[in-house]
C-alpha cells in the first residue's frame, strides 16, 4: 500500500457522487492552472485521466449511461434501455465492447502517465467487463491519488476489496454534506502530493 489515498465516493442513486467528483475535478485542475501561471509549465501530462459515466436523458427518463474518456474526451454507450443484450442490468442493455474500447485505454493512460487516477462509476454495469475489473486492480496497485464512484450497494468482488484496502477512504455523499465534501476530498488528496 502506498501513501497516496485511494478515495471512494459513494452514496445512493442521484445522490450527488458524480457532481461531487466534477468539483474536486475543477479544483484540481483550476490548482493546477494556477501553479503553472506563477511557476511557468510542470509537465506535459495531463494531471487527471482516467474515465466518468454520464447519465443519456431523454427529458427526466435516464435511458443509458455513457462512458468517457476524461483525456481524448472519446465516449462510447455502454448501457442504454434499447441495446438488445442478453446481458441486461436494472432494465438496462450492457455494451462491455462500447465499456471496453473507451474505459481501459483511459485507465491504463491515467495509470501510467497522470497525477490523479479518476475512475467513475465502478458499479453494476462495469464490473460486468471482466477487463475493466483487471485494468481496475492495475491501477489500484499504483501509488497516485485515485477517485473513485462505487456503487453504495454492490457487493462484488472488487468493490469489497477497495472498500477494505488500508489506504482508503470511503465517503458517503449525503444530501448534508453534499455541499463540503469536495472540499475534504481535495484537502485529502493535496496532503500526499
Amino acid at each position: 500500500m502506498g501513501v497516496h489515498p485511494k478515495i471512494g465516493i459513494t452514496g445512493l442513486p442521484r445522490s450527488g457522487k458524480s457532481a461531487v467528483m466534477e468539483k474536486v475535478l475543477k479544483m484540481l485542475v483550476d490548482e493546477r492552472e494556477r501553479e503553472i501561471r506563477v511557476r511557468g509549465s510542470l509537465t506535459d501530462a495531463p494531471i487527471i485521466g482516467g474515465m466518468q459515466t454520464m447519465p443519456i436523458l431523454e427529458g427526466s427518463e435516464r435511458m443509458g449511461y455513457k462512458v468517457i474518456n476524461i483525456v481524448t474526451k472519446e465516449e462510447a454507450i455502454m448501457a442504454h434501455k434499447d441495446i438488445d443484450s442478453r446481458l441486461r442490468v436494472l432494465g438496462y442493455g450492457i455494451d462491455t465492447e462500447a465499456l471496453e474500447r473507451i474505459a481501459i485505454p483511459a485507465i491504463e493512460y491515467a495509470r501510467d502517465e497522470c497525477e490523479v487516477i479518476v475512475i467513475d462509476e465502478i458499479g453494476k454495469f462495469a464490473v460486468e467487463s471482466e477487463l475493466f475489473v483487471s485494468v481496475v486492480r492495475s491501477a489500484l496497485q499504483i501509488d497516485k491519488p485515485t477517485l473513485l464512484t462505487l456503487h453504495k450497494k454492490s457487493r462484488h468482488p472488487l468493490l469489497q476489496d477497495i472498500r477494505r484496502r488500508d489506504d482508503g477512504r470511503i465517503l458517503e455523499v449525503t444530501p448534508v454534506n453534499r455541499a463540503l465534501l469536495p472540499y475534504k476530498i481535495h484537502k485529502l488528496m493535496r496532503e500526499t502530493y
